[in-house]
């Protein structure tokens, strides 16, 4: 706790917020309220979390201690006409999926923040499919309490220890359950991230990229959203925030990692629909439809990347902008 205290401290000082000491002394002191108060008293998460907004706002809570982490100037969103057409079709009744690359314990916060000004709706309204990680790390814990949650064991750490393997399995498939019956109400956006952890960088070169996607994982959702009552869309997003928070150079089995933090320029990005039937319609079998739809969604969600990361990290800024990804800063 000190040494997040340290770094979150030294973050906002870095950026030069006239107000830095009150934000770390108001923030903080919440945080080490909250995880005190799970210690004393442990939260258990049921396959399906609701945000919880009242006595506490754990929602706001998340909210404002990443927002003065975030660097405004030099934080992008792109395609946000789309956002736009997504918030129409969750109108409709229609559910949402986003396949999304995973960078940091701050992708929620992050996402919620560079949509809250233009679609405040998508920011509160958004489940995430989640580790089991974010729901049993006591420092986790309180700000994954302020988000709608599917809680799932990922399979990077199934096998982590032999004797709970099976009942790993058994609360996915409940969690399963759960996400059916939500989506088949309708109006529903899921985010997932279907390589089953967090971004790291190249160890050989030190560049960031977005984690293969796993293509069965991708393929239970898709039939999810096929087999639900409510039409299903799917959306390639890309997020690139690891500088706020970075994982752990390696994946780590223990709960309790080092955080690191800091100020930096964030960016958040969607194309337009992809549908499996236009994109398997040449595929000879079920394998290689799915394993070409796979492909398709991770190269989209990969080009978007390299969008913002030119516009973030080469300091292009909304001149990074291509045919495919229209860069802007709504809350300007």
């Amino acid at each position: 706790m000190e040494e997040l205290y340290q770094n979150y401290k030294n973050a906002i000082l870095q950026s030069g917020n006239p107000k830095a000491d009150e934000i770390v002394l108001s923030n903080m002191t919440a945080v080490l309220d909250r995880v005190f108060l799970d210690i004393e008293d442990p939260f258990v998460f049921s396959p399906y979390h609701k945000a919880m907004r009242e006595p506490f706002d754990y929602y706001m809570f998340g909210q404002n201690y990443i927002r003065p982490l975030v660097d405004f100037r030099n934080s992008y969103v792109g395609n946000i006409s789309v956002f736009k057409d997504i918030e129409e079709k969750l109108q409709q009744g229609h559910n949402i999926f986003l396949i999304s690359n995973h960078q940091t314990e701050a992708d929620p916060a992050v996402i919620a923040l560079l949509l809250e000004t233009t679609n405040s709706y998508l920011s509160e309204n958004m489940t995430y499919i989640a580790g089991d990680r974010v729901v049993t790390d006591p420092l986790c814990k309180p700000f994954s309490m302020g988000r709608n949650l599917i809680c799932v064991y990922s399979k990077k750490h199934m096998n982590d220890v032999p004797e709970l393997t099976e009942m790993k399995r058994k609360a996915n498939t409940r969690s399963l359950k759960e996400m059916a019956l939500l989506l088949r109400g309708g109006s529903q956006i899921v985010w997932i991230a279907p390589s089953g952890g967090r971004d790291r960088p190249d160890p050989v070169t030190g560049e960031w990229y977005p984690a293969p996607f796993d293509a069965s994982s991708l393929d239970n959702l898709r039939r999810l959203a096929e087999h639900s009552a409510a039409p299903g869309h799917i959306y390639p997003l890309a997020l690139l925030c690891h500088n706020i928070m970075p994982p752990p150079l390696q994946v780590e089995k223990e709960i309790g990692e080092k955080r690191m933090i800091s100020f930096h320029g964030t960016g958040l990005s969607v194309a337009p629909e992809i549908t499996f039937s236009d994109i398997s319609a040449s595929c000879q079998n079920p394998e290689e439809a799915r394993e070409t739809y796979t492909q398709a969604l991770y190269k989209i969600v990969t080009e978007q990347y390299n969008v913002l990361k030119s516009a973030i990290h080469c300091k292009q800024g909304l001149k990074a902008s291509t045919p495919n990804v229209s860069l802007s800063q709504p809350w300007n």
